[in-house]
């Protein structure tokens, strides 16, 4: 049995820690026969049968568009679309394919050496031979696992925030772009390439049916954290809290901004900003948004908690509904925060952790006090499905 310390084919013999210390947001690694037996649970039309659908993120970029070069479209897309591409030279991308293919997204559960909640999506993209999005960078930790077909990959090492990119076009491409010595490699099914953020790289597609899987892990910018705790801190605070002075003096100067001034709005933001437990209650929410809002799909009447009891005790269960996340953070000994979908419910610590995981949800989980109460709120929520509250009487 794999532990969290013992090496793994999927870090090239590493440990975790070992991967953690030397590359994790450092420098990238190649890694062959990452997932030798890996078995797609996607084919090409799968894929383009996804990104027909409305409400899928998908994009199809062609280097020589019918407009322009590089032209990017997003879906949905129809059977025309994909009838007029030529033999070579464009590419297709769904995001959050997990979110749709539950087989899919059960090859998270070979990244648990990483926190849960830092996980964003599995993109998938298809090429056939000569497809690319170009040279680019970017922003975030990314896994990429040859699926099918090969995959010409180059890398171009760390580049400044500010480089040069094409203008003019959809697409973030760099306008230039070196490959660093020993960083040109030909991946195979079920190779794997780690990229920390800002690295630049380069895929071409070599064969037919070239696929891969993209999982991606979530990365809020410094404007993001600091705009949406501001916000989250301006609701906690009200309007009852305001810009005092009981200790002005006679100005020198009525239309000067002194010292005095500046001083006191800067201990205004160190006061409501310097409160760990009010970051951990943002960052929590923040971090369990879902990727799409409207994926979730709230209970249209409040489900009593006593029918759900029963429905569990008869032999039902719960799974957490496709897209949702979950976190949690103990409060103390014995309670916690568990965070769901961008909202928040103090439960029992160990139920928390409990229903933070992707196993099935039973009556076992009844033994907390309280279950009831929490499994109704998520159910209602929708970041639990597979129960009506009419399940015990069936």
């Amino acid at each position: 049995m794999t532990t969290a310390h013992s090496p793994r084919a999927l870090l090239g013999g590493l440990t975790p820690a070992e991967f953690l210390a030397r590359h994790w947001q450092k420098s990238p690694l190649l890694i062959r026969g990452a997932l030798p037996d890996f078995d797609s649970p996607l084919e090409p039309d799968d894929l383009a049968g996804l990104a027909c659908e409305d409400g899928i993120e998908s994009r199809l970029v062609e280097e020589q568009g019918p407009d322009k070069a590089w032209q990017v479209s997003h879906g949905p897309f129809d059977e025309s679309t994909f009838a007029r591409l030529p033999e070579s030279g464009w590419s297709l991308l769904v995001q959050a394919v997990d979110h749709y293919v539950p087989e899919v997204a059960e090859l998270l559960g070979a990244f648990d050496f990483l926190p849960s909640w830092r996980l964003d999506d599995i993109m998938v993209s298809y090429a056939p031979p000569g497809g690319s999005v170009g040279p680019h960078v970017d922003q975030y930790d990314v896994f990429l696992l040859q699926t099918s077909g090969q995959r010409r990959w180059q890398l171009g090492g760390k580049v400044e925030d500010d480089a040069a990119i094409i203008p003019g076009i959809d697409l973030r491409i760099l306008e230039r772009f070196e490959v660093e010595a020993d960083s040109d490699w030909v991946l195979e099914p079920g190779d794997m390439l780690y990229l920390p953020p800002g690295w630049a790289h380069h895929g071409v597609s070599q064969s037919d049916d070239c696929m891969t899987f993209s999982v991606g892990f979530r990365a809020p910018s410094g404007d993001e954290i600091v705009t949406g705790f501001a916000d989250y801190v301006g609701e906690q605070m009200g309007d009852s809290r305001r810009y005092a002075d009981d200790d002005l003096q006679p100005p020198s100067h009525p239309t000067e901004l002194d010292d005095g001034a500046i001083e006191r709005v800067r201990q205004l933001l160190l006061e409501a900003i310097d409160r760990p437990d009010q970051i951990a209650q943002w960052f929590g929410r923040a971090m369990t948004q879902p990727k799409y809002l409207d994926q979730l799909v709230a209970a249209e009447t409040p489900t009593d908690p006593g029918t759900l009891r029963q429905a569990l005790e008869a032999g039902g269960e719960l799974h957490h509904s496709p897209g949702s996340r979950f976190a949690w953070r103990n409060l103390d000994d014995t309670r916690a925060t568990l965070f769901a979908d961008g909202d928040a419910l103090v439960c029992d610590a160990a139920l928390a952790k409990r229903l933070a995981t992707d196993s099935p949800i039973d009556a076992s989980v009844l033994v907390w006090p309280e279950a009831e109460r929490v499994l109704a709120a998520l159910l209602d929520a929708g970041s639990l499905s597979g129960l009506e509250p009419d399940d015990a009487d069936s």
